[in-house]
């Protein structure tokens, strides 16, 4: 029986990497360490790696659950709730659009992509206001649909999922229709499975940015009930003190769904990223 034997550059590289993914792993290790710690103790030293065990206890997160505390867990089942209905609704619609582009050759189909590429060079800070104005008239201020309903089209995912599209031999199109399928039925039965590693990596994006959304469900959401995670932690931080140790904890499982979204699309989403980088 043969052994596998590993070269030089091979252990090289694998130890690199040992290092690199623990340098990236030592900020969340911290972040952890810290939030098992009194808030004292984070005044006094800050974050850093000394384990102390007689100083650890879970009581910063009872406490974030408990009566004293409920908000965080409204923050955390209102930051889902967008987050859930904003990258479904944006995988879907984006999806489409990209795959019109890319499939469907109609008059001004150049002139909407050029609109698309334009609107990606806009920073979102200066389309807030006439946005907002938007939403008064529409009467959608304090509302999750106002959250989520402005950026559910996103010009990123409808230029990913158009370049995608555009890599896809179009025979199965002219296949559906011979079958009989209609295109929205050609859309969801043929093209929609090929294009899971696109919509693998878009729900990694999308999820992240709407996890993460701060500016813009600030200006929305006025009620303290409808307030999102990132609003709720940052309320914790006030002239009148600091509940560092509360924030920390709070952080460390407001990382926890990014990291399963990050775990179970990751492999669609580097396949996703490289696609058409060898044309065959």
């Amino acid at each position: 029986m043969k052994t596998k034997r590993f070269h030089p550059q091979t252990i090289l590289l694998i130890v690199l990497f040992l290092i690199f993914a623990a340098l990236a792993l030592f900020p969340f290790y911290c972040l952890a360490l810290a939030s098992l710690k009194p808030s004292k103790e984070l005044l006094r030293f800050g974050l850093n790696i000394r384990l102390q065990p007689e100083l650890i206890s879970f009581d910063n997160y009872s406490f974030m659950f408990s009566s004293g505390a409920a908000k965080y867990a409204n923050w955390y089942k209102n930051s889902l709730i967008i987050t859930v209905f904003y990258t479904v609704g944006c995988m879907l619609l984006s999806s489409m659009v990209g795959y019109g582009l890319a499939m469907y050759r109609f008059f001004g189909r150049n002139l909407v992509f050029l609109c698309v590429l334009l609107v990606m060079m806009v920073p979102v800070e200066i389309i807030m206001l006439p946005l907002y104005k938007q939403m008064i008239a529409l009467d959608l201020i304090d509302r999750f649909s106002g959250v989520i309903l402005p950026f559910v089209v996103s010009p990123l995912p409808i230029f990913f999922f158009r370049q995608y599209a555009s890599s896809l031999p179009k025979d199965f199109l002219d296949a559906g229709r011979i079958d009989g399928c209609s295109e929205y039925g050609i859309f969801f039965r043929i093209f929609v499975p090929l294009m899971t590693p696109a919509f693998g990596a878009m729900i990694i994006v999308q999820a992240l940015a709407s996890w993460n959304s701060f500016v813009w469900p600030l200006l929305v959401l006025n009620s303290a009930e409808k307030l999102t995670l990132p609003i709720g932690l940052s309320s914790l931080v006030t002239p009148y003190g600091n509940n560092y140790d509360i924030l920390i904890a709070g952080s460390v499982l407001a990382i926890v769904p990014i990291m399963l979204i990050f775990v179970f699309f990751q492999r669609y989403f580097v396949s996703g990223l490289t696609v058409g980088g060898v044309k065959g």
